[in-house]
C-alpha cells in the first residue's frame, strides 16, 4: 500500500506540518494565470507550502552563511598548499587549468584542478586575501544545506526539510571544512546534487535528470578523483529496481548517464594526458608524472589498500600501509579519533532508516519515498563502510562527504514516522532514535570532561524524557507531541551545536584540520586549531611514540609506527634533535635546527609551511622579475609559505612530500645553468625525501647545492644563492 508520500508534496493531503495543499494544477506560463511580482516567489515560495516555509528556509540559508563566515580569516590562508595553488592559478591561466602550485608551472597539486577554479577566479577579482580564498567555500556549504533542504522538503515537507539542513549547518566537520579550502566542499556539494537528481529520475523517469546526475558525478571526480564514485553504486542501483520506466529505458537511461559522467569527468583528464608532458607541469603525487597513474595509485586504490607509493606512510603492499592512518574497523567513525566529528547522530539515522525502509516495506516498485531513503541511505552506508576500513591515508576531515547523507535520512525518517506515529512502531521507533542521539551525544561530550561539563547530562536527560514523550505522542494532544519533538531535536543538536560553534571560533591551519575544541580528535599528524607545533606543544595522535612539540616533548596516539620521522639530517639517536625509535627513524620530526612548526623543514615543512620573516621575504624579492622561480624548496608546503608571502613562484621539489622525482637532478641543474632560479631555501619537506636509500632526487638536489653554491642566513633562515658558486666548489 501507498502512502501520499508517494506522490508529490503538491498533492498531499492534511498534515500536522502544514495546512492542506490547494486542489488542482498549476497553470502553464500563458495560460491566463495572473503574473505575479518577481519578488514574491522568493518569499512566498511554493503556493502549497504554508506561509512561513520560505521564509523559514531563507534564515536558515542567512544564519548558515553567517555562522561559517563568522571569524573566517582567522584561518589565514588555511591550508597554504592549495591557496599558494590559487594564487599561482590567479596570475597565469596555464596554472588555472592545470593546477600548479606555482606561477612556473613547475608541479601541480596532487588532485584535479577543479576544485580551485572558484577559488581562483575569486581572487582574480578580490586580490588575494583569506575572505577571497575562502568564502567560495562557505557559498558552497550553503549550497549543500540548500540543496539537502530541497530534496527533503519536495517529498516530505517543509518541516523535514529544515531538520535536515539544520542538522548538516551544525555537523561540526561541515562548519570547519565549508571553512576551508580543500576539495571537500565541492565534493560534498556535488554529491548531494547528485542524490537529489536520481531521486527526481525515479519521480518521473525523465532522462535529464540522470544526465544531471552523472554530470555532478564527472564534476566531482575532477575534485577529488575516485571518492566521487563512492556512491555510485546505490544510485544506479536505485534508479535501475526504482525506476518508472520499462527496464530497457532505464538500462538506456543509466547508459546515457555513464556517458554524461565519462564526458563531465574525462574531458580534463583527456587533455592533461594528451599534452606533451615537455610543455605542462609534473603531476604533483604520480611516481610517472601521469594523471592516471595518480588516480588509480596515490589517490585511488592505494588509499583502501595502503599501498601509496610517495606517500608518507606508504609506498609498497606490506610496508606501512594498512590502517597506519588509524583504527580500522566497523566502529571507526565512532571511536576517538573521528567520532566527535561526524558520529553525533548516526546512530539516530541508521535507525530512522530502518524505521523508514519497514515503513515503505509494501509500497511499490517505484515508490519515491523508498527511493530517497535508498539513495541518501545507501550513499551513507557505503561511504561509512569504506572509510571505516580504508588501510591508506585517511583524516578525519573526509567525513564531511557523510554530513549530506546523514541529514537527509534524519529529516526524512523524522518526517515520515512523525506522520505515522500514532502506530505504536513508529513513535517507538521515533524514541528509540531520540535516546541513541541522546546517549551517544553524552558519550561524545564525555570524552572532553573539561569542556562545557554541564552539557553532557542536559543531552542525556533532556533526550531521555523527549523520548519517553514520543512513545505516546500518537496519543496526546498535538502540542504535547509537537512540544517533546522538539526538545529531542533540541537535544540531539545542543552537542554537534557545542562542537560547531567552537569550530568557527578557532583558527584552523595547515593540512589536516579537526573540529570542535581541543582534545575532540587525536588521530594521525593532529592538526587541530593553531595547527601542529603550535602551543601546548606537540601535536595530537602522533606516530607511535608521539611527535615532540616546541618544547620537545611527545605525545600520546596511535598513527605510523616508531619514534616519530626523520629530520634532514636523517639520524637516528637518543636525543630530540637526531631521534630514537622505530619504524621511521627519528624521535619527531625535526628541520635543519632539530624544530617543528615555525621554522622551515620537519613536520612544519611538509604539514604547515613556515613563518617567513621580512628579511626572507625581501632577500627573495629582490629581483624576482629576473627569474621564473625566486627559489626552490623541498616540499609543497614550505614552498607554499615563501611563495604567498612573495608573491612570486616558488618550486616545490619533490611536491607535497617531497618524494616526486621532479624535478630530476639533472633538470634542476639545467634550470640552474639557464638562471631560473634564483636561491634554494634549506630544510623541508621529509627531511629531504624518502625516496630509496639514495635518499631520492630531493636528497641528491639538495647535497648538490649544498656542495657547490653560497650558503645565505637571513635570521633562522638559510638559503643558498644558485647564482653564486661557494668558494672552492
Amino acid at each position: 500500500m501507498t502512502t501520499h508520500y508517494d506522490r508529490p508534496t503538491q498533492q498531499t493531503g492534511p498534515s500536522d506540518w502544514g495546512p492542506p495543499a490547494p486542489p488542482g494544477r498549476r497553470h502553464a506560463p500563458g495560460s491566463g494565470e495572473p503574473r505575479q511580482p518577481l519578488v514574491r516567489p522568493l518569499w512566498r515560495g511554493r503556493p502549497e507550502d504554508p506561509r512561513w516555509a520560505r521564509p523559514a528556509l531563507l534564515a536558515l540559508l542567512l544564519t548558515t552563511a553567517l555562522l561559517y563566515l563568522y571569524n573566517l580569516s582567522a584561518s589565514g590562508y588555511a591550508n597554504s598548499f592549495y591557496s599558494a595553488a590559487v594564487q599561482a592559478g590567479s596570475t597565469s591561466w596555464k596554472a588555472f587549468f592545470f593546477g600548479s602550485l606555482d606561477g612556473g608551472n613547475a608541479i601541480t597539486v596532487d588532485k584535479p584542478s577543479v576544485f580551485l577554479w572558484p577559488m581562483e577566479l575569486s581572487v582574480r577579482v578580490f586580490g588575494l586575501n583569506s575572505w577571497a580564498v575562502l568564502t567560495p567555500e562557505v557559498l558552497m556549504g550553503v549550497g549543500t544545506v540548500a540543496v539537502v533542504y530541497a530534496a527533503v522538503r519536495r517529498r516530505f515537507g517543509p518541516p523535514a526539510g529544515l531538520i535536515a539542513g539544520a542538522v548538516l549547518a551544525l555537523t561540526p566537520v561541515a562548519a570547519l571544512m565549508f571553512r576551508f579550502n580543500n576539495p571537500d566542499a565541492m565534493l560534498a556539494l556535488l554529491m548531494a546534487l547528485a542524490c537529489y537528481f536520481v531521486v527526481r529520475a525515479v519521480e518521473d523517469g525523465r532522462t535529464r535528470w540522470l544526465v544531471w546526475a552523472g554530470a555532478a558525478i564527472g564534476f566531482a571526480f575532477l575534485a577529488k578523483t575516485l571518492q566521487a564514485f563512492l556512491i555510485l553504486p546505490p544510485l544506479a542501483l536505485v534508479y535501475a529496481v526504482c525506476g518508472p520506466v520499462r527496464l530497457r529505458r532505464r538500462l538506456a537511461q543509466l547508459g546515457v548517464a555513464t556517458l554524461a559522467l565519462v564526458v563531465s569527468g574525462g574531458w580534463w583528464v583527456a587533455v592533461v594526458e594528451l599534452w606533451p608532458a615537455s610543455s605542462r607541469p609534473y603531476v604533483g603525487g604520480s611516481q610517472n608524472n601521469s594523471f592516471l597513474e595518480l588516480t588509480f595509485g596515490y589517490n585511488g586504490l592505494g588509499r583502501i589498500s595502503g599501498d601509496e607509493t610517495g606517500s608518507v606512510g606508504g609506498g609498497g603492499a606490506g610496508g606501512n600501509g594498512g590502517g597506519n592512518w588509524g583504527t580500522t574497523g566497523w566502529d571507526r567513525m565512532f571511536n576517538s579519533e573521528i567520532g566527535s566529528q561526524i558520529s553525533w547522530l548516526i546512530p539516530a539515522a541508521l535507525i530512522l532508516l530502518v524505521g523508514a525502509l519497514w515503513a515503505t516495506r509494501r509500497a511499490s516498485r517505484t515508490s519515491v519515498t523508498r527511493a530517497s531513503f535508498l539513495a541518501w541511505g545507501g550513499s551513507l552506508v557505503i561511504t561509512m563502510a569504506v572509510f571505516s576500513y580504508m588501510a591508506g591515508i585517511f583524516h578525519q576531515y573526509y567525513t564531511v562527504a557523510l554530513a549530506p547523507y546523514v541529514a537527509a535520512v534524519i529529516g526524512m525518517g523524522a518526517g515520515l514516522l512523525w506522520e505515522k506515529r500514532g502506530e505504536t512502531w513508529a513513535s517507538i521507533t521515533l524514541a528509540a532514535s531520540a535516546v541513541a542521539a541522546a546517549a551517544w551525544g553524552y558519550a561524545l561530550l564525555n570524552r572532553t570532561p573539561d569542556y562545557l561539563p554541564w552539557l553532557k547530562w542536559l543531552v542525556l536527560i533532556g533526550g531521555l524524557v523527549a523520548a519517553l514523550g514520543l512513545v505516546f505522542a500518537g496519543r496526546v494532544p498535538r502540542r504535547l507531541a509537537l512540544g517533546a519533538a522538539a526538545a529531542a531535536l533540541v537535544a540531539a543538536l545542543a552537542g554537534p551545536t557545542a562542537y560547531t560553534l567552537s569550530t568557527v571560533d578557532s583558527a584552523h591551519t595547515g593540512s589536516i584540520p579537526t573540529a570542535g575544541p581541543a582534545g575532540a580528535s587525536t588521530m594521525g599528524f593532529g592538526g587541530g586549531p593553531g595547527g601542529p607545533g603550535g602551543a601546548g606543544g606537540g601535536m595530537r595522535g602522533g606516530f607511535g611514540g608521539g611527535l615532540p612539540g616546541q618544547n620537545g616533548q611527545q605525545g600520546t596516539g596511535n598513527g605510523l609506527p616508531g619514534g616519530g620521522l626523520p629530520g634532514q639530517n636523517q639520524q637516528n639517536g637518543t636525543t630530540p634533535d637526531q631521534g630514537n625509535g622505530n619504524g621511521f627513524p627519528g624521535g619527531g620530526l625535526i628541520g635543519e635546527g632539530g624544530r617543528m612548526g615555525g621554522g622551515a623543514g620537519g613536520a612544519g615543512g611538509l604539514l604547515d609551511g613556515a613563518s617567513v620573516s621580512a628579511e626572507a621575504k625581501n632577500l627573495l624579492k629582490s629581483n624576482a622579475g629576473d627569474y621564473t622561480w625566486v627559489a626552490a624548496s623541498i616540499g609543497s608546503q614550505n614552498a607554499a609559505s615563501y611563495q604567498l608571502t612573495t608573491g612570486e613562484p616558488v618550486m616545490a621539489i619533490g611536491g607535497f612530500n617531497g618524494t616526486d622525482p621532479s624535478p630530476t637532478l639533472a633538470q634542476f641543474k639545467k634550470y640552474v645553468a639557464e638562471g631560473k632560479i634564483h636561491y634554494f631555501v634549506s630544510g623541508g619537506g621529509m627531511g629531504g625525501g624518502m625516496g630509496g636509500s639514495d635518499g631520492g632526487t630531493s636528497s641528491q638536489i639538495t647535497s648538490w647545492v649544498q656542495s657547490n653554491f653560497k650558503k645565505v642566513t637571513v635570521g633562522s633562515a638559510t638559503f643558498y644563492d644558485l647564482t653564486q658558486e661557494a668558494a672552492g666548489s
